[in-house]
């Protein structure tokens, strides 16, 4: 089977080197999203669908203190008794308030200390001959879930009422795409998922290979502007576009556009991170859940591509027949490439990313916003859970859809042509987009 390529096999101190800057790259970001509010917006909760800030502070810490400290160090618990306040199964978001969570100054001394001592682990640990810190897997699988609760908590922020409170640098002003708005991908066998890559997740392995037929797919996410054009055509109020279950939740809950959209004075507003500005129409679509995708696609004439598809569009090299980490090939993620790793708090214009663009001319395909597919999140045949069922195994089902491609609030380090993210077809406060696909 021809797989992604392996990076080139690094010694004991460049895995170090990888994994200190992965993690410190992941602290320096949580401070930033918990600094820049007061203890009273870091104890409270801005949503029930999340956690408050200060209970993914402390869970971040327990975390690393699970697996660094205590599976790959052999060291007792330090805090035993907060573990079951921080078991992300044992208390639903919507309950995390009412628990007795560490106070933000105590949270932040625990994560700092788990740290410290994560470190001490790190510059000793054989990082060879156990699954767990073969190539630094572990240190590279906390720095991934910090990553993703920073994801959360931006989630957070955008949820959160009241002024501005982060800040960062627009996109580059890009000149309209106007190149073609489809792109064939030819049929054929390719390699899905990866065995080579260190720090990829279960879910995403082990490679194997995938038929697909031939399909076109758009170049560029949906946008704003073609997505108002649905709006305008009443999208929203044809139930020929919905499935039984999309149309009774919107019925249900009285969904017209977007989330955090509002129509005023003839014109759509939207606010986005405590600041309300008009919808700006060449940037992807964002704040829409699977349903809302799925009925644009079916009113377009067109449909949500499977997983294999955008896998294949994203990482399949007709020239050399294998599969690509990334769309651009194997290189790590540059700022040229994609809009990733919270550089800016909004997605960049369709068409942005040239250099970033697939082997067939695919743009945007990592960075800027998620894309709904149309697939189940399912074990790879072979799949094996490791190292805990519950990261990957409890989710499989019919329940959750796919996203793949990641969005701007994503680091490169949880972020591959291979990675898969999960969610149920009702979540909008993510940041979610999509495109379209067709049969060819």
């Amino acid at each position: 089977m021809t797989d992604d390529r392996s990076p080139l096999d690094p010694g004991p101190e460049s895995l170090r080197e990888r994994a200190l800057d992965a993690l410190t790259t992941a602290r320096e970001r949580t401070a930033l999203l918990t600094t820049c509010v007061d203890d009273h917006d870091l104890v409270a909760q801005h949503s029930p669908l999340m956690s408050p800030l200060v209970w993914d502070l402390a869970h971040i810490g327990n975390q690393e203190e699970l697996w660094l400290l205590r599976a790959v160090a052999g060291r007792d618990a330090m805090r035993p008794e907060i573990d079951g306040l921080y078991d992300a199964f044992e208390h639903p978001r919507a309950e995390r308030p009412s628990l007795p969570l560490l106070p933000p100054a105590e949270a932040r001394r625990y994560a700092a200390e788990v740290r410290g001592r994560a470190l001490d682990v790190l510059e000793s640990a054989p990082l060879r001959g156990r699954p767990l810190t073969e190539a630094g897997f572990a240190f590279g699988m906390i720095a991934q879930h910090e990553q993703q609760h920073d994801e959360t908590m931006l989630i957070t922020h955008q949820l959160r009422k009241g002024p501005q409170a982060l800040t960062a640098p627009d996109p580059a002003p890009a000149p309209p795409y106007s190149g073609p708005s489809e792109v064939l991908v030819p049929g054929g066998p390719f390699t899905m998922g990866t065995t080579t890559e260190p720090w990829s997740l279960d879910n995403e392995r082990p490679a194997h290979r995938r038929l697909v037929q031939p399909f076109h797919i758009d170049t560029t996410p949906v946008t704003n502007a073609a997505y108002q054009n649905f709006i305008e055509d009443g999208g929203y109020g044809d139930e020929r576009w919905w499935t039984a279950e999309g149309w009774a939740h919107i019925r249900r809950h009285g969904i017209e556009a977007p989330l955090f959209w509002r129509r005023e004075g003839g014109q759509w507003l939207r606010r986005r991170f405590g600041v309300t500005e008009v919808v700006p129409p060449d940037e992807p679509v964002l704040h829409v859940c699977w349903y809302e995708a799925d009925a644009y696609a079916r009113w377009a004439g067109r449909r949500l591509p499977t997983e294999a598809e955008w896998e294949k569009a994203a990482r399949h090299d007709p020239e050399t027949g294998r599969s690509r980490r990334y769309p651009w090939g194997d290189a790590d993620p540059a700022p040229e490439h994609a809009n990733l790793g919270q550089r800016h708090l909004r997605p960049a214009p369709a068409g942005s990313y040239p250099a970033g663009a697939s082997p067939l001319g695919v743009r945007q395909l990592i960075g800027d916003v998620w894309e709904w597919t149309s697939s189940d999140f399912l074990p790879y045949p072979g799949f094996t859970a490791f190292p805990y069922k519950e990261y990957s195994e409890v989710f499989f089902g019919p329940e959750y859809k796919v996203l793949r491609g990641g969005s701007f609030a994503v680091d490169p380090v949880a972020c591959r042509g291979t990675f898969r993210n999960w969610d149920y077809p009702i979540r909008r406060q993510i940041f979610s987009g999509f495109r379209t696909a067709r049969d060819a």
